[in-house]
């Protein structure tokens, strides 16, 4: 889902550059570009010339960012670049993110889903939970990301005060997901698990431990947990 841009589309803005004169679709291709070749320098740069142009910050990020972001994740997906690129890619995306997102209007939030992403406690394996955090933030989510080794309380006051519709946890060791079952059931007694999707990731998970323990979902990869998070929840 896209957030809902506030400035008349129009209006199309233009900076100085020199002599050249730079409109908004060239602003945003800059972006655009800038995360498809891995550039964090010039994805700044862009955001903070959308900035000064007084391009919309929701356009911006749709129409360049995440439009960027989706293209290097197509690629992934067809094994046409690898995961160094992702996430190269990803830190051109946060980049610009960081300069765009406070500019947001707080009423162009409203529509947007939010998500929370965590590795369970006695893990500290995170490169699937990155990749899935950049995928989702593509795809139009705001992913609170709570890092790696995280306990239950934290994840469950994490969803409780972030008014979470998305929470995917990860692990790829054995003795850890016993975690993922805590975490649900701490969810349910707080009662905000009926509010909240959970899916959960990782090689030694399988859709049958997942039904046992309540989650909706076990995501064999970053882009399959993605695929079914926009189509399922």
């Amino acid at each position: 889902m896209k957030l809902r841009c506030s400035q008349n589309r129009g209006e199309t803005p233009r900076l100085a550059e020199g002599n050249k004169m730079a409109t908004k679709e060239e602003i945003v291709e800059k972006l655009a570009l800038a995360v498809e070749n891995y550039k964090l320098k010039d994805a700044v740069a862009a955001a903070n010339e959308a900035v000064e142009a007084g391009v919309d910050p929701v356009y911006a990020i749709n129409e360049g960012l995440v439009k960027g972001m989706n293209i290097v994740g197509e690629k992934f997906a067809e094994h046409k670049v690898f995961l160094p690129h992702v996430l190269t890619a990803s830190k051109a995306l946060y980049g610009g993110l960081d300069i765009l997102l406070p500019l947001i209007p707080k009423a162009a939030e409203g529509d947007v889903k939010t998500a929370v992403a965590a590795v369970v406690q006695g893990d500290v394996h995170d490169i699937g939970k990155n990749i899935l955090k950049t995928l989702l933030t593509a795809g139009g989510y705001l992913v609170t990301d709570l890092g790696k080794d995280v306990p239950p309380e934290t994840i469950v006051e994490a969803v409780k005060t972030g008014n979470t519709q998305v929470l995917c946890m990860s692990t790829l060791m054995t003795p850890t997901m016993e975690e993922m079952a805590n975490t649900i059931g701490l969810l349910k007694d707080s009662g905000c698990r009926g509010n909240c999707t959970v899916t959960i990731g990782g090689p030694p998970t399988s859709p049958s431990f997942a039904e046992s323990i309540g989650a909706d979902h076990r995501d064999k990869n970053a882009q399959d947990a993605v695929a079914w998070i926009k189509a399922n929840a």
